[in-house]
């Protein structure tokens, strides 16, 4: 052994996976954990902007972003928003997902098939 600890990926439950909770998970939203079901990969964090996927999560393939008590599911493909972000958070966003969207694309099918998911260089 290399005497190297592997850290283990940091992982949200967020307001959106409350809904899942609702039916019958833990509802305490705890950051680098995973509760019940919910497991959300971070795969960058930028500006106090954390973005992440859900595994087993419906299509289209889309990303989510936290910023403080907001949260929005960006299209990966079209940048298409559900939910909520200020004007200047969802800017960043929308830069950083034309910068990596090979990289998302790559991402959920990698989420698709449960496997580790990357991290991915933040908006610099």
């Amino acid at each position: 052994s290399s005497g190297a600890r592997r850290e283990r990926p940091r992982t949200l439950c967020t307001r959106s996976a409350r809904h899942a909770a609702s039916r019958g998970r833990s509802t305490r939203a705890l950051r680098g954990s995973i509760v019940g079901e919910c497991a959300m990969p971070e795969l960058s964090r930028f500006l106090g902007i954390v973005i992440a996927m859900y595994y087993r999560d419906h299509g289209p393939p889309h990303f989510h972003a936290i910023y403080g008590e907001y949260e929005a599911t960006i299209n990966i493909a079209t940048g298409a928003i559900t939910g909520e972000l200020p004007k200047r958070a969802l800017n960043h966003v929308q830069e950083w997902r034309q910068l990596h969207q090979q990289e998302l694309t790559d991402a959920w099918a990698l989420a698709e098939a449960q496997k580790p998911l990357p991290n991915i260089a933040p908006l610099e």
